[in-house]
């Protein structure tokens, strides 16, 4: 599969940069490039691509408001934002926003081709560290475990995805639950796909906080 991606980002020597990169690529084309948030919702909607990838600071209509509305318009495409300036507020105003990944442009080529597959899979790609801010600012919200009863929606999921999840809410990668269960990467990612599926979640970040918010698992 062609993964078609879209490109927002106001400096253009940065866009012609990420398009040479894209183009070399066999699995990948990018399909348009936009200045702004404006342009990049009107692309989003005419192009409708499998991933965007959307610079946080753009004028008029930001990354972060253009992500809400690419997401809207446009449900099955992934946006993997991308940003010079490494602050929690942007990932989780971006992850708030629908975003399925955060990394930092200075990030290895090799490791944004391997974010954008990640991504058009429909898994999440966001550092560890920011997980665990995530995490920490959700646990105020979160039940402690002590009041009865689960949501409801656990009972759609088997024994083992109810395993799985627990896993993935503790931050585990695929290959790390497939080690550790003793299974094949790709039973693993399948049973995530059904996990989500089943539970009505876009993707790996609102699984973890799903685990959390049901009490499958408590904070620490």
């Amino acid at each position: 599969m062609t993964i078609r991606i879209l490109i927002a980002d106001d400096e253009a020597l940065l866009r012609m940069a990420f398009s040479t990169v894209l183009e070399a690529q066999p699995d990948m084309t990018p399909v348009g490039e936009a200045a702004d948030g404006i342009q990049a919702i009107r692309l989003a909607r005419e192009l409708r691509p499998d991933v965007v990838l959307m610079d946080v600071r753009m004028p008029g209509t930001d990354g972060i408001e253009a992500t809400r509305q690419v997401i809207r318009i446009s449900p099955q495409s992934r946006v993997l934002i991308l940003t010079t300036f490494d602050l929690d507020e942007y990932a989780f105003a971006g992850l708030n926003a629908g975003a399925s990944g955060f990394l930092l442009k200075n990030t290895r080529p090799e490791e944004l081709l391997t974010a954008i597959r990640s991504v058009a899979a429909g898994d999440a790609v966001v550092s560890p560290r920011i997980t665990r801010r995530l995490l920490e600012n959700l646990r105020p919200h979160i039940p402690d475990g002590s009041s009865p009863g689960r949501d409801e929606r656990l009972s759609r999921l088997s024994a083992r995805e109810r395993e799985v999840l627990i896993h993935v809410g503790c931050g585990l990668s695929n290959t790390e639950i497939a080690a550790t269960l003793y299974l094949a990467e790709a039973t693993v990612k399948s049973h995530l796909g059904r996990i989500l599926q089943k539970l009505e979640l876009r993707d790996r970040i609102q699984a973890v906080i799903f685990a959390y918010e049901s009490r499958l698992i408590r904070p620490a």
